[in-house]
């Protein structure tokens, strides 16, 4: 898991060090319940449920407060090259408490599009995601095929240059033979460069300067029907097989206080944030 709270526009992360008085990271279940005159409860509940995170910091750094008033405000700041505005758009979160980035879904296989387009795109050769087996989906991969994992929102998972990224493929698919790659892509969703290993099924590698985001890639090295779920995608830490998918959405900005310390210029800090 990431060791520290990232947030920002992609391209325009910043960490921040220093721990949270308070931190609640509940998903939103939206379950409604019904009761008849007999006694009997019925409910209702989607079939997708909603993040948010709430942080509160007391006595927070003159700089990580501005960053977090910008982002809270919608005011533009300063930007990259070539870089959209940092004041428009979702937000970026990579929470330290996630153990996998992939989204919950994802990393369990459980695909709603036919073909899996929704998680999965093919880099090289062919896939044929097949219907469900038991709960997850199936691959049926050919020796020169090679899968990316898609994120919802942008390009790839946004990190920083100099995070280190490990990725573990499919623990279904055969190390010895298996690709594990990250490919790196500037803000502007430019290919930037690739770490790939053969023969081990995990990679780690370091974003690189200009490093916006990070698509993990993968192969199993033979024409193979294999499974998909399992994968796990982390920052700062060793990927652990079958994770449960935290995921790292596009969020917004809903709540925000901004209350000067005794001792100035530190602030007192709180935002609320909910995946969009």
């Amino acid at each position: 898991m990431a060791r520290n709270l990232w947030i920002g526009k992609p391209g325009l992360l910043r960490e921040i060090d220093q721990a949270a008085k308070s931190w609640d990271r509940s998903a939103e279940l939206n379950v409604t319940e019904f009761k008849s005159l007999e006694g009997r409860v019925t409910t209702v509940a989607p079939p997708r449920t909603v993040r948010r995170l709430k942080f509160s910091w007391e006595w927070l750094e003159p700089g990580d407060a501005q960053h977090l008033t910008r982002l809270a405000r919608r005011i533009e700041g300063p930007g990259l090259l070539g870089s959209p505005k940092p004041s428009y758009g979702p937000l970026a979160v990579v929470d330290p408490a996630s153990v996998n980035l992939l989204g919950p879904y994802q990393a369990a296989a459980q695909s709603s599009e036919p073909g899996g387009t929704d998680h999965w795109f093919t880099v090289t050769g062919a896939l044929g995601v097949l219907p469900y087996t038991g709960d997850t989906v199936i691959g049926d991969f050919g020796e020169s095929t090679r899968v990316g994992w898609k994120h919802g929102t942008w390009t790839g998972w946004p990190v920083a240059p100099g995070m280190r990224v490990s990725w573990r493929v499919p623990p279904d698919w055969n190390p010895a033979l298996a690709t594990a790659q990250l490919d790196w892509k500037r803000a502007d969703e430019t290919y930037l460069g690739t770490t790939a290993v053969t023969g081990a099924g995990v990679v780690t590698g370091t974003a690189p300067a200009e490093a916006a985001f990070v698509t993990p890639v993968g192969g199993p090295g033979e024409a193979v029907l294999a499974g998909l779920a399992g994968a796990c995608l982390t920052i700062d830490a060793d990927p652990v097989a079958y994770a449960l998918g935290d995921g790292c959405p596009a969020m917004t900005v809903t709540a925000y206080t901004d209350v000067p310390a005794a001792r100035l210029p530190y602030r007192n800090i709180s935002i609320d944030l909910v995946e969009v």
